[in-house]
């Protein structure tokens, strides 16, 4: 599959996951420093292993929160929480991934991930 082929598979893929609101904030935000590396996330991450038959998004979903919770990476793991739900992901999973997470990755981690979880659900009920 040629570049260009992955690119537009991979923005399929992450518009469906990440929504096309966070999509196109993110490419009105193109740079000459970003505009490579956005072009190689959309790629790669979305276009290739996100389209891998292997695994349902679901459990790509659940699998890149868990890791992101490892990794302290608040803001994509923040955007990966609120993608999960288009991925059919349900709070109640994403509670026991957290609670699952405290054994695995210390209770700072799955603490400070409830808290961010916590916020993620306030901001969606609040629409």
């Amino acid at each position: 599959m040629k570049d260009e082929e992955h690119y537009q598979q991979g923005m399929n893929v992450r518009r469906a996951v990440l929504g096309d609101k966070h999509v196109d904030r993110t490419l009105s935000q193109l740079t000459p420093l970003n505009e490579e590396f956005q072009n190689f996330i959309t790629r790669y991450a979305w276009g290739d292993i996100w389209t891998r038959p292997g695994l349902e998004r679901h459990t790509r979903s659940m699998i890149t929160i868990a890791m992101l919770i490892a990794l302290n990476r608040e803001a994509e793991l923040k955007m990966h929480l609120r993608a999960a739900f288009n991925n059919g992901v349900t709070r109640d999973e994403l509670k026991e991934l957290i609670m699952h997470s405290a054994l695995y990755c210390g209770l700072p981690a799955a603490n400070a991930t409830m808290h961010l979880a916590q916020q993620v659900f306030d901001e969606i009920d609040a629409k």
